[in-house]
C-alpha cells in the first residue's frame, strides 16, 4: 500500500474519520484503533509476516518490562542479550542468512573445497530493519535507565508499529514518541494545514523527482556499456536525485500523515545536497539512523575518547554496519567503507564539527568557497551512490574507473548533453533546476512550502500548491516502489 496510491488514500482516509469523528474523545480506543489499522497496513504487504512484526512487539514489551524489574545487573544483562539475540537472529536469518552462506561457499570454492550449502527460499519482511530498530532502541534505553518500561501493551505497540513510520522510518525512540501516544491528542487545524502541506511536497519528491529520475538512471546503469563516461556520470547523478527524492519523499509523507493524527515524527533528512563536507552531510542524510547508530554503537564503542586510532576504528565500523545494514551485498559493505574514507580526513584534522549551521544562512547565495565546497561534497556522494546502485561491485568500479577516464574527453560530454537534450529532455531538466531552487529557498525550513506559507499571499501561495499537485498528476503513471522497503 504505497503513499502515492488510491488504495492508500482511501485506507487513510478511512482511519482519519473513525479516528477522529468516532474515537477521539477517548484515548484509550484511539491508540487501540491505530495499533489495529496499523496491523491491516502492515498485513497489506503480506499477511505472514505479521505474526513477526507481533512476535517482536511481545519480546520487546515482555523484555523491557524484565529489564527494569531484575535484581541484579547479572540478570538486567541476561535479558538483554535474550532481546537482542532473538531480534537480530530473525533479521540475520530474513535478510543475512543467504548472503552469508553464498560468500562462505565462495570463499571455500577458492581454497579448494566444494560445499553445497542450501539456501532459504525467503522473502524479506518489508520493513523488518526499520521495527527492529525501534524495539532495540527501546530496551537498550530501558538498560541504560533513561526511561521505564512501558505497562500498557497496545502503547508500546504502537509506538512500535504506528503505520506512517512502519516500512520506512524515520527510526522513532520510546522517549520521543512514547510519550506523545501516552497523552490525550487535540485535533490542531494549523498542525493538520503543516501536514497536508509537507505531503504534497514528499509526493512531488517521489513522484515527479524521484520516479522521473529513476527512469533515466536504470536505463543507464542497466545499458551502461552503450554510454561514456560522462553520460554514466549523469547517471550516477541522476540516481543521487532518485534516492533522495523517494526517501526524503516517503520521511516527508510520513511525517505529514502523522500530523495529521497528532503526531510529531523525528526529523529525517535536512537538505544534504547543500552539504559542505561529508561529516555535515551524515548528519543531514538519514538522520534518524545516522544518529541510532551514533548512540547505540559508536559512543558505546568509545567513541572518541580512546585516541586517535580508537576513534578510526569505531568510525569505520559504525560506517561498515550502517552499510550491511542496507542490505545483504558488498556494494553496500564498500559504500560504507568509502564513505568512511571521505570521512577520516575530517576526523584526523578535527574539522568533523565544522558547519553545524545552514550555508549561506543570512545571505540569498552561497560563496564561492561555499560552492565549490558543496558541488566537491556532491560529486564524492555521487561516486559513493555508484556502488549502493550497482549490481556488483566490480560492475561498481567499472562504471567509475569509466567515468574517470571520460573526464578530459571532449566527446564525452558532447554524448551526454546530447543524452540529456534528446532523452532526458529539457522540461525535466528545468523541474529539476526548480526543484533545486525550492530545496535552496526553504533549506532554513522543515520543508520548502513552509516557506511559501509564512511569507506568501494565500492566493499565490494555493496557486503554487495547485501548479505543484498538477505536475504530481502529470507524472504519476511512472509510479514505482519505494527504495529503501527492501531495507
Amino acid at each position: 500500500m504505497l503513499f502515492n496510491s488510491l488504495n492508500f488514500l482511501l485506507f487513510f482516509i478511512i482511519v482519519f474519520s473513525l479516528y477522529w469523528f468516532v474515537f477521539g474523545r477517548r484515548l484509550a480506543w484511539q491508540n487501540l484503533f491505530l495499533m489495529l489499522a496499523s496491523y491491516v497496513f502492515y498485513a497489506f504487504w503480506d499477511w505472514r509476516f505479521l505474526f513477526l512484526l507481533i512476535f517482536s512487539t511481545c519480546l520487546d514489551f515482555v523484555s523491557g518490562i524484565q529489564i527494569y524489574r531484575a535484581k541484579s545487573d547479572k540478570l538486567r544483562r541476561l535479558y538483554l542479550v535474550l532481546s537482542v539475540g532473538i531480534n537480530l537472529g530473525f533479521l540475520g536469518v530474513f535478510k543475512y542468512y543467504n548472503f552469508f552462506a553464498d560468500s562462505l561457499a565462495r570463499l571455500l570454492e577458492a581454497g579448494g573445497i566444494h560445499t553445497h550449502w542450501t539456501l532459504l527460499s525467503i522473502v524479506l519482511p518489508v520493513g523488518i530493519s526499520f521495527y527492529t530498530f525501534h524495539g532495540l532502541s527501546y530496551v537498550f534505553d530501558i538498560y541504560n535507565r533513561k526511561i521505564e518500561p512501558s505497562y500498557n501493551f497496545v502503547n508500546y505497540s504502537l509506538f512500535v508499529s504506528f503505520f506512517p513510520l512502519l516500512v520506512a522510518g524515520p527510526i522513532e525512540r520510546a522517549t520521543h514518541l512514547l510519550p506523545q501516544v501516552e497523552k490525550p491528542r487535540q485535533f490542531s487545524y494549523e498542525q493538520a494545514c503543516d501536514g497536508i502541506t509537507q505531503i504534497l511536497w514528499g509526493l512531488f519528491k517521489k513522484v515527479v523527482i524521484a520516479d522521473g529520475c529513476a527512469q533515466f538512471a536504470n536505463q543507464i546503469f542497466n545499458e551502461s556499456g552503450q554510454f561514456g563516461g560522462i553520460t554514466l556520470f549523469a547517471g550516477a547523478a541522476l540516481f543521487a536525485f532518485q534516492i533522495y527524492g523517494d526517501f526524503s519523499g516517503y520521511s516527508d509523507m510520513a511525517m505529514g500523515v502523522s500530523k495529521l493524527l497528532g503526531f510529531e515524527l523525528l526529523r529525517n533528512f535536512n537538505y544534504p545536497y547543500f552539504s559542505r563536507s561529508i561529516p555535515e552531510f551524515w548528519r543531514r542524510w538519514h538522520i534518524s539512523l545516522s544518529s541510532w547508530f551514533r548512540d547505540y554503537l559508536y559512543i558505546p564503542l568509545g567513541g572518541s575518547r580512546g585516541g586517535r586510532w580508537h576513534s578510526l576504528r569505531n568510525l569505520i565500523i559504525i560506517f561498515v554496519v550502517s552499510g550491511f545494514w542496507h542490505g545483504a551485498n558488498w556494494t553496500f559493505v564498500v559504500w560504507g567503507l568509502l564513505n568512511a574514507l571521505y570521512y577520516i580526513p575530517s576526523l584526523l584534522f578535527k574539522s568533523n564539527r565544522d558547519h553545524l549551521n545552514t550555508v549561506a544562512e543570512d545571505r540569498a547565495l552561497p560563496n564561492f568557497k561555499e560552492l565549490m565546497q558543496m558541488m566537491a561534497t556532491f560529486i564524492m556522494t555521487v561516486f559513493a551512490w555508484v556502488f549502493f546502485r550497482a549490481p556488483s561491485v566490480q560492475f561498481a568500479f567499472s562504471y567509475c574507473h569509466r567515468i574517470l577516464l571520460a573526464a578530459f574527453d571532449p566527446n564525452a560530454y558532447k554524448e551526454m548533453l546530447t543524452y540529456v537534450r534528446w532523452t532526458i529532455g529539457i522540461p525535466m531538466m528545468l523541474i529539476l533546476f526548480c526543484f533545486m531552487v525550492l530545496e535552496w529557498v526553504g533549506r532554513r525550513e522543515l520543508h520548502p512550502l513552509l516557506v511559501f506559507r509564512k511569507h506568501i499571499p494565500k492566493p499565490a501561495r494555493h496557486a503554487l500548491y495547485y501548479v505543484i499537485l498538477i505536475v504530481v498528476f502529470l507524472f504519476a503513471g511512472k509510479q514505482q516502489q519505494f527504495i529503501y522497503f527492501q531495507f
